[in-house]
């Protein structure tokens, strides 16, 4: 009977330790996912850790990390500059269906950086990652199969040190 249905005891020391390294888990997944949206750049871990402590942000036990995380962004864009990082995507569709799925893509698009249009529509874009499976579903459902699509990178940052002058 106890063995089937009883639960185990977890002391309060490991409950607060557990705790904690989902706390710490969560802004990492964030400081991962985020960027300044001004400067483009990444976010530190305790940055983020300190604003989370900031919004009196309180761990859930029973959820997954990385929902958490992504209501954590949703709670910091209220006190501070963050944005999900943008994903960069290369599509490929072909000349008769390009233009009429340009149009309906164009509101999922933050950003064009290349268009080329001879034989066939090739664009490169930056979108919110938020919006990468419907896009995904789009393109295969209007091209039947011929359009590609390709991410070139996860998040779009800029590394490296900022040039002060």
């Amino acid at each position: 009977q106890i063995l089937s249905k009883g639960e185990l005891q977890v002391s309060d020391k490991e409950r607060h330790t557990q705790l904690e390294q989902m706390f710490r888990d969560i802004a990492t997944i964030v400081a991962d996912k985020c960027v300044n949206p001004e400067t483009k750049r990444p976010y530190t871990v305790i940055l983020i850790e300190r604003a989370m402590k900031d919004i009196h942000y309180s761990v859930k036990p029973n959820k997954s990390t990385k929902q958490q995380a992504l209501e954590v962004i949703r709670q910091l864009k209220e006190t501070m500059q963050i944005e999900r990082a943008h994903m960069r995507l290369r599509f490929i569709l072909p000349a008769k269906e390009g233009k009429k799925l340009k149009e309906k893509l164009k509101p999922l698009i933050k950003v064009t950086e290349s268009e080329d249009f001879q034989e066939e529509l090739e664009m490169v874009c930056l979108i919110d990652p938020g919006c990468f499976r419907e896009i995904d579903e789009l393109i295969r459902s209007e091209t039947k199969g011929k359009g590609s699509l390709e991410v070139l990178s996860l998040k779009d940052v800029e590394e490296g040190d900022e040039k002060l002058e």
